[in-house]
């Protein structure tokens, strides 16, 4: 097992976009030691994905996972997946508020706006080409792993700044809403 420290809100690698990884190195054992110690990070940390600048890798590679995960409760299952060089297209207008939390951003969370419905292409990690198509809030969980490779973390992309409050806040005073909007999403979209 090999954690990395996670990068924090200010790191210049974090507000630089990231390099495509070339398709024939992802074989290679440093893009594959690269995506070991990604989802050890991830799974120590309890996140639902990570970015590689997250941990001072400046490539255009993240890995999402959402299980039994005590930080997430709320979230729709999402097996392990990695991603690599993506392109992201948001197929409708239709978006939705989502109070966000990161790694990089501890102890903090605040509302978002995120597309219902988009379409991913990547390469995964044995190289092929993939595409998919996500829907509901799982879609909110690719959105905010793909703005790490641009340099973007969700607090640039808060629209209201009283939306910002602390996890223990969160937890105490607004994940119950949030979760039953979350399940309503969910129903509604299917992930």
């Amino acid at each position: 097992m090999s954690v990395r420290e996670i990068l924090q809100i200010g790191h210049p690698i974090l507000s630089a976009p990231a390099k495509k990884v070339e398709i024939d190195k992802i074989a290679t054992p440093e893009v594959q030691s690269w995506i070991d110690d990604m989802i050890d990070t991830m799974r120590d940390a309890n996140g639902a994905g990570i970015a590689a600048n997250q941990i001072g890798i400046p490539y255009r590679l993240f890995i999402i996972e959402v299980g039994n995960n005590p930080r997430y409760p709320y979230k729709p299952t999402v097996p392990l997946t990695i991603v690599i060089n993506p392109v992201i297209e948001f197929l409708t207008d239709e978006t939705f508020a989502s109070n966000e939390g990161c790694l990089s951003v501890p102890q903090m969370r605040a509302t978002v706006d995120r597309h219902v419905e988009i379409r991913a292409s990547y390469y995964d990690r044995d190289g092929i080409h993939q595409s998919q198509e996500i829907r509901g809030y799982s879609a909110c969980t690719w959105q905010h792993e793909h703005d790490h490779l641009d340099g973007i973390l969700f607090p640039n992309r808060v629209t209201d700044m009283q939306s910002f409050c602390s996890w223990s806040v969160f937890q105490q005073y607004q994940q119950p809403a949030f979760a039953k909007m979350v399940l309503e999403l969910v129903q509604k979209w299917g992930a």
